[in-house]
């Protein structure tokens, strides 16, 4: 077993691992002194604690060992403490409480990450937890029947967040839009949209109970009748809603990706369900191929003239049918097509689906599974959005008397806090959107908070460099500092308690990305940018950084750009800017 012995940091590898190499050591130095009676040595793991009284880090090993050893397990962690050996980036050593053991890194080893990120810059925090993998992420995939709802736009923060994050940590991602442009809903769109062409062209209409009524129909209608005039009015009811559906579909799908740009989403892929239905060389469309293959599995039955899938084979309450008696498919045989193609061009699939969808999770996976792609199918399930003003619930639009879209909250209250607040809060909670908190010039607005921290930095930098603030605008950030900030800057100066807690927060950021990644919880970020701000504020508040100090002058400057650099970055991975000045 390898044993850290008491020389310095060994570049490039990271803190946890070298912490827990240290713990290793100690281990296997107690079993070889015959202190410790282990016939095997268990993984360190080792954790950061909630209260940064109790240290950077702190393992519980000796709690895990206490039935293995037959000993108490306050005595294993003193043990093991004592043969910790003297290391250049632990400061102390502490056993706490039942058997815990707590390393404080020294101030040098917290100083190295201010080099570790000016060095690395956009690349800082990046992990190999993906090793290249390939992953798709399909969310928001809304019906292309209207304007999409603010939940949409939940969907689409978090997925493109998620993606983001993906990334950052080696996963190779793709966003794909799934596009449900087949079935009765498409139908039904189509004759809402001539009904309204047709009583735009002077004829008295009546509404069947079930069409869409928003006034968005009327507006479609209205725009092709300004484009094409009365021609369609004498066509036959067929030929005229096959048009209207192609040309209204067409339209709202455009629109839709007007909205999501706004909102700084584009997707890889937008994947069409028509597909599926088109006809191979065989004259077999895709939903009829993915229903052979469960056949073939003995997973198909037929039952009171219906195709049924086995789904309680794999865990599900009942069996679903696929093909109806009267031959047409449910939404679950499309479904299941779509998602066996999905297999075809990657190795894992993300959904997000929002809380409607709760009991298709099962019967899902269990259709991915039974095709041989079992556990390849994670499902996020996203609550609701609340929207508020001022702390009370509004649900219609001013301008319309209906539904507020995501494009009318984009429209008031911009990209950056629309996208940063929709993804502050875990999917598996409710979410209140308060509308005029999201509009705030101050601290209460928490990507204004953020980013005035982001801003205050660019501001310190360019007063450093004398640069005019004329120029802050068009000032290249990361030139000024690299001009401004030597090289090799004496960070040992570096020891106020605000300066260690500003380099132990910036220290943490790989960690956070990693945890993200593997929970996909986006909405960690949002918490790690608010508490990396505060660091900042508190640093910048107690720590005058233009000094008379040449030398600690250029090590607090160092600081700054190192905060400056890691939340333009975290930004950036929430698809949120990061202004140089406000």
């Amino acid at each position: 077993m390898l044993r850290v012995p008491a020389t310095p940091h060994v570049k490039g590898i990271p803190v946890r691992e070298l912490m827990e190499r240290v713990v290793s050591s100690a281990l296997q130095a107690a079993v070889d002194a015959g202190e410790l009676p282990l016939d095997s040595l268990p993984d360190p793991a080792v954790e950061r604690p909630r209260e940064a009284a109790h240290g950077d880090w702190a393992t519980t090993v000796a709690l895990r060992l206490a039935k293995q050893a037959r000993m108490n397990p306050r005595q294993i962690a003193e043990i093991v403490a004592a043969h910790i050996e003297e290391n250049e980036d632990i400061e102390s050593v502490e056993v706490a409480g039942p058997g815990f053991i707590n390393l404080r890194l020294a101030p040098s080893c917290l100083q190295r990450v201010l080099e570790e990120v000016r060095s690395q810059g956009g690349d800082y925090g990046k992990c190999d937890l993906g090793a290249g993998q390939r992953i798709q992420v399909e969310f928001v995939s809304a019906n292309p029947t209207g304007p999409m709802h603010v939940g949409h736009g939940r969907w689409a923060a978090l997925g493109d967040s998620l993606a983001n994050v993906l990334a950052h940590a080696g996963y190779e991602v793709e966003r794909e839009f799934y596009i449900n442009d087949a079935g009765n809903q498409m139908d039904l769109f189509a004759e809402s949209v001539s009904l309204r062409y047709l009583e735009l062209c002077g004829q008295t209409i009546e509404f069947p109970a079930n069409a869409y009524g928003g006034a968005y129909i009327i507006d479609i209608a209205r725009e092709i009748f300004e484009d094409v005039g009365g021609t369609w009015a004498e066509r036959t009811e067929a030929e005229r809603e096959a048009y209207f559906k192609e040309r209204a579909y067409t339209q709202v799908l455009a629109h839709m990706k007007e909205v999501l740009e706004q909102a700084g989403v584009t997707f890889d892929t937008w994947f069409s369900e028509r597909s599926l239905y088109e006809k191979d060389a065989e004259g077999r469309n895709a939903i009829e191929r993915a229903i052979g293959l469960l056949r073939e599995g003995g997973y198909i039955y037929e039952k009171e003239g219906a195709t049924w899938f086995k789904s309680t084979d794999f865990g599900d309450d009942k069996d679903r049918v696929l093909v109806k008696a009267d031959g047409g498919y449910t939404y679950f045989a499309p479904d299941i097509a779509y998602h066996f193609d999905k297999f075809t061009r990657v190795d894992r699939v993300i959904d997000i689906w929002g809380a409607d969808h709760h009991g298709y999770v099962t019967r899902m996976q269990a259709a991915c599974t039974a095709l041989g792609n079992g556990g390849k199918l994670d499902v996020i399930i996203g609550q609701l959005v609340n929207l508020l003003r001022d702390g009370k619930p509004v649900r219609l639009s001013k301008r319309t008397g209906t539904m507020i879209t995501f494009e009318e909250l984009l429209t008031e209250v911009g990209r950056d806090a629309t996208r940063y607040l929709m993804i502050s809060r875990s999917t598996d909670q409710a979410l209140d959107f308060d509308i005029e908190v999201a509009k705030k010039e101050d601290s209460t607005n928490p990507v204004f908070y953020v980013q005035y921290a982001h801003a205050r930095i660019c501001s310190i930098l360019r007063k450093a460099g004398e640069v005019p603030d004329e120029e802050a605008a068009t000032c290249d950030m990361d030139a000024l500092a690299s001009t401004l900030i030597p090289d090799r800057a004496d960070l040992s100066v570096l020891i106020a308690p605000e300066e260690l807690a500003l380099m132990r927060k910036l220290s943490e950021f790989g960690e956070v990305v990693a945890g993200a990644a593997r929970d996909y919880a986006p909405f960690r970020l949002t918490h790690y940018a608010a508490d990396l701000a505060g660091a900042f504020h508190q640093f910048y508040t107690r720590c005058h950084v233009l000094t008379d100090d040449r030398v600690l002058t250029d090590a607090r400057l160092c600081a700054l750009d190192a905060s400056r650099i890691v939340l333009r970055l975290v930004l950036a991975l929430l698809g949120v800017s990061a202004p140089v000045k406000m």
